[in-house]
C-alpha cells in the first residue's frame, strides 16, 4: 500500500443494481486505466471527485444508497464518454460493501483507488444535546464503515502492487461552523476565508486526483486541507 490520505440480497438481485459502462476502451491521463471506487458519489463532492478521476483516465465505480441516484449519475457521466459504472451501496452494511468491491473486480479486474466520501451528520447543535443513538450512527458510518471499507479493498490493491486510499472529512474537525445556508452568516464565514468565497465540489476534485496519481507517490499519511484559507490547525 502506498498511501492513506485524509481529505478534511440474492446474487441476481445484487447484480440488477449495477449500471455498467463500456470498459474496453484504452484511456489516457494521469490515472489511465486505474480502477477507482468512490462512495457516496452521485452528488456534491463525491460526484465531482468521481467525474474528475474518470476524466483523468480511471475506470470509476460510483455508489449511493438509492438506485435512482446511481442511475442518474451514471447516465450523466456516461453521456460525457467516461468509463463509469455504479451500484447501490450503504457503507454501513456488510453486504453492500462486498457488492461494491465485487462490482469493480468483476468489471475491471481489480481496484487501485478508494475514495471514502460517505458520511453522516445527523445532528447540529450543542454537543451536550447529542444522544447515544446519534453517537452510534456517527461512529458506525463515519469511522467503522470507513475502516471496514478500507479493509475490504486493500487485498485487491495488494494484488496489483499497491493503491491509494483517500478519506474525505469535514473542516468542522478543525473549526465548528454555523449553518452557512443563512445568508447573513454566509457573509461572515466568507470574511474568515483568505479566498473570499464558499468552496464548490469541484474545488476538492483535483487534489484527490493528484493524490491518487504517480505524481503523489511519495506522499502518504497526510492531512490535506482544502479550505479556502480558513483556520485549519488544531
Amino acid at each position: 500500500m502506498r498511501k492513506a490520505v485524509l481529505l478534511p440480497a440474492s446474487c441476481a438481485g445484487a447484480w440488477r443494481s449495477v449500471r455498467m459502462a463500456s470498459s474496453g476502451m484504452a484511456l489516457r491521463g494521469p490515472l489511465a486505466n486505474k480502477v477507482a471506487l468512490v462512495t457516496a458519489s452521485t452528488d456534491g463532492i463525491g460526484f465531482a471527485i468521481a467525474r474528475r478521476l474518470a476524466r483523468d483516465g480511471a475506470h470509476v465505480v460510483i455508489s449511493s444508497r438509492k438506485q435512482q441516484n446511481v442511475d442518474r449519475a451514471v447516465a450523466v457521466l456516461q453521456e460525457e464518454g467516461l468509463s463509469v459504472a455504479g451500484t447501490v451501496c450503504h457503507v454501513g452494511k456488510t453486504e453492500d460493501r462486498k457488492r461494491l468491491v465485487a462490482t469493480a473486480v468483476n468489471l475491471h479486474g481489480g481496484i487501485d483507488i478508494l475514495v471514502s466520501n460517505a458520511a453522516v451528520n445527523p445532528f447540529f447543535g450543542n454537543l451536550m444535546d447529542v444522544t447515544e443513538e446519534v453517537w452510534d450512527k456517527i461512529l458506525d458510518v463515519n469511522v467503522k464503515a470507513t475502516a471496514l471499507m478500507t479493509k475490504a479493498v486493500v487485498p485487491e490493491m495488494e494484488k496489483r502492487g499497491g493503491g491509494s486510499v483517500v478519506i474525505v472529512a469535514s473542516m468542522g474537525a478543525y473549526l465548528p461552523f454555523p449553518l452557512w445556508m443563512d445568508k447573513a452568516r454566509e457573509k461572515n464565514i466568507k470574511e474568515t476565508l483568505h479566498i473570499r468565497r464558499i468552496g464548490k465540489p469541484d474545488d476538492c476534485a483535483g487534489i484527490v486526483s493528484f493524490l491518487c496519481s504517480e505524481d503523489a507517490s511519495y506522499i502518504t499519511g497526510e492531512t490535506v486541507v482544502v479550505s479556502g484559507g480558513a483556520p485549519s490547525r488544531l
